[in-house]
């Protein structure tokens, strides 16, 4: 069953090379890479566009770990996606971690640019599940654009 936020054949280039390092960590016949294995730094350049979002299974919940600098203000970390008013562009982003998780694969969104900016740019957001503590424990997510 084809089922919502599902990759197009055609991605923006910072999408697949964020989506090709994930491939990378997969260990043997394993379809979902350890959280563990992650190092943001192998992403150089795109930390700014980078954010990880911890993912809690009874209740299902999701809080920001780590959100870059060039996608957001400051002090977005350690806050619950449910508890914050969530802006550009993070429109529909628990909406997305919830199918990310429950179909353990890459998931898309596509939004609108920043409407702060005279001149905005769509943007697309890729999230990708990450396996720790028996579940998935974290989803690396980047904004690149559209």
């Amino acid at each position: 069953m084809k089922h919502p936020f599902v990759l197009p054949r055609r991605l923006p280039q910072d999408i697949v090379r964020v989506r090709n390092s994930w491939k990378g960590l997969l260990r043997g016949e394993a379809e979902i890479p350890f959280g563990d294995d992650l190092r943001m730094t192998d992403l150089a350049g795109m930390s700014g566009r980078l954010f990880l979002i911890d993912v809690f299974e009874r209740p299902e919940r999701y809080r920001f770990n780590t959100v870059g600098h060039d996608i957001t203000e400051a002090g977005l970390e350690g806050v619950f996606l449910d508890e914050h008013r969530l802006g550009w562009p993070f429109a529909f982003l628990r909406a997305q971690c919830s199918v990310t998780v429950e179909s353990g694969r890459p998931t898309l969104h596509h939004g609108p640019g920043d409407p702060r900016l005279k001149d905005p740019r769509d943007f697309a957001r890729l999230l990708l599940p990450l396996w720790g503590e028996g579940h998935i424990a974290l989803l690396l997510g980047v904004i690149a654009d559209a």
